[in-house]
């Protein structure tokens, strides 16, 4: 008999891999085709798993590498950039609509904490499917879905007051703001001890680490930071995303990032994916079915009220009215953590379960819909909107849209220096720890990481580069590294340096444009010393050198793949 654990991993993984693809090919999104994926195998249809809950609680830990992920994408000084938006808009919007909804609670004859509750709980958006949607459909770098993201930080931060909240509104002689104030002060402080320790210890517990030279253990401490951050941070109160969303700021400015990035993205896709399998799983057909006109009612409320609300504000801000009705729309859905405040509420018994599962029901359906909505944000609202926003300046480390160096040794270095001397910005990656630590405290924006993981090739921005320098020694990885180069992009030049004229004739047949031998570099460069001690004119030397050049450096055919190279030779 095979374990339970084991026979509901089989039936998730098959429903993931036979759906989602279908969902994709008939351009419905990934997101839909995991929610379809559980409502297939949840409760309701097939009833092959039934243990929602369980499933639910291991998934939340998806929404946590989500938000690491973008915590390390944004870097601090960019976050003090937003504080107009993430303070300003994001607390008008959790604020002005939470009072909205909770006058409407009233007026259906709810009592005023249950009015507390379902008005702040339907006040916040669901962070996973928004940044993931924002993501999939590229909107993520546009004025609305930055707009988008702050107003989610905000949300994800009052998540912290309103969990201490609900305990204490079953308490009837109590002073709510003066103890919410403790409580909030305590978890705050404890939040600024963690940033602070983590700047101080992080990087040079990473730095042992990556001193191993074991990729695998390197990729384990990955796991161990993001866990680790996220569970202190939750023991002071804060969601386990808001710890994870921490845990990234902590290493946006380390030269490990890219590396760790490119451990954690594996986990983040499948466990954010059975996220959204659980939120399938929890649509309960039965409310569904008998109560069908309430619960569409109470749909087409709760996103038409909350857009309008977030509209109202958003132009209220300064922002232009398309922009305006691309977040109102992006944003119109509840989300993951109207589940746990409301399941906070039943546990305390300030729901009944009837209104507890009819809230599930309207904030499960709010987010499926969520897909159709941001389709349609991008489609009329998102298109021909430009943005006025003040970006900081880039420095070296942010630039990724022009020269990529693989390899700080002697010769990437030589490079970087001539890239500086030039003023031209770069990026450089190296696999070895120390060599990194040493020279990124000179100031070159060199990061650690293994040049051979696609993942590291892609956080380091490759696809939007224009030029990659392959300068590494090691004939076959730099052979394997430049046909990854050119599997992930067509279009990128890449320079690659050689040993002799068989290593450059290899890299061009794994798709370099140019390689060049460092012997041959060597050889002209003693030969011209030989000239000038013979006292021939510097004009005739460069003559001679660039004749030698033109017959002995070898550039490949544009864009021809392995045979057509290994033809032309």
């Amino acid at each position: 008999m095979l374990p339970t654990y084991l026979i509901d991993s089989i039936i998730l993984l098959t429903a993931a891999v036979i759906l989602v693809p279908l969902m994709q090919y008939l351009r419905l999104g990934s997101i839909i085709g995991f929610l379809t994926a559980g409502v297939v195998v949840g409760p309701w249809v097939l009833s092959l798993i039934t243990e929602v809950e369980e499933i639910r609680h291991f998934a939340e830990l998806g929404v946590a590498f989500l938000l690491f992920i973008i915590g390390v994408e944004l870097k601090p000084k960019r976050l003090l950039l937003m504080r107009k938006w993430v303070f300003g808009l994001g607390s008008a919007q959790v604020i002005v609509t939470g009072i909205v909804f909770m006058g409407i609670a009233l007026l259906l004859g709810l009592n005023v904490r249950q009015g507390i509750i379902i008005g702040f709980g339907l006040a916040l958006s669901s962070t996973a499917f928004v940044l993931q949607l924002l993501t999939d459909q590229g909107l993520i770098g546009t004025q609305p879905g930055r707009r988008s993201f702050a107003i989610l930080l905000l949300q994800d931060l009052a998540v912290v007051p309103l969990l201490a909240l609900v305990p204490l509104l079953t308490q009837t002689d109590v002073s709510l703001g003066l103890d919410l104030a403790i409580a909030f002060g305590e978890a705050a402080l404890i939040l600024i001890i963690i940033i602070v320790g983590g700047r101080f210890f992080l990087r040079p517990l990473l730095h042992l680490v990556a001193r191993s030279g074991n990729l695998d253990i390197f990729a384990a401490a990955a796991l161990l930071l993001v866990l680790g951050v996220a569970g202190l941070i939750t023991m002071a109160g804060f969601s386990m995303a808001m710890g994870a969303f921490v845990a990234g700021l902590l290493i946006a400015d380390s030269e490990y990032r890219h590396q760790v990035l490119a451990d954690i993205q594996p986990f983040r896709g499948f466990l954010l994916g059975l996220f959204f399998m659980s939120v399938g799983m929890s649509m309960d057909f039965g409310a569904l079915i008998s109560d069908w006109q309430y619960l569409v009612l109470a749909l087409i409320g709760l996103l038409s009220i909350k857009a309008i609300i977030i509209w109202a504000l958003a132009r209220f801000f300064g922002i232009q009215s398309r922009p305006a009705f691309a977040v109102a729309l992006i944003l119109a859905q509840s989300g993951e953590f109207g589940f746990v405040i409301f399941g906070v509420a039943l546990t305390h018994g300030l729901l009944e379960k009837t209104l507890f599962d009819q809230l599930i029901l309207v904030v499960t359906l709010s987010m499926i819909i969520t897909p159709a909505l941001a389709y349609l944000s991008k489609q009329f609202f998102v298109s021909n909107t430009t943005s006025t926003d003040t970006q900081p300046p880039e420095d070296k480390s942010d630039f990724v849209h022009k020269v990529i160096i693989v390899g700080f040794g002697r010769v990437g270095r030589r490079i970087a220096k001539m890239m500086d001397f030039a003023n031209t910005p770069y990026i450089a990656i190296d696999s070895n720890a120390d060599l990194v630590n040493q020279y990124r405290s000179e100031g070159f924006p060199v990061y650690f990481g293994n040049a051979e993981s696609f993942d590291v090739l892609i956080s380091v921005g490759v696809k939007n580069s224009r030029l990659v320098v392959v300068t590494i020694d090691q004939q076959e990885t730099s052979k394997l590294l430049v046909r990854e180069l050119r599997r992930l992009s067509t279009t990128l030049h890449i320079l690659a340096r050689g040993r002799d004229s068989a290593h450059c004739e290899q890299l061009l047949v794994a798709g370099a444009d140019e390689a060049v031998s460092e012997a041959f570099e060597a050889s002209l460069q003693l030969g011209a010393e030989v000239l000038q001690r013979l006292d021939q004119p510097s004009e005739q030397i460069q003559q001679v050198q660039q004749k030698m050049r033109d017959g002995g450096n070898l550039k490949s055919e544009p864009l021809a793949d392995d045979e057509e190279l290994a033809s032309q030779k």
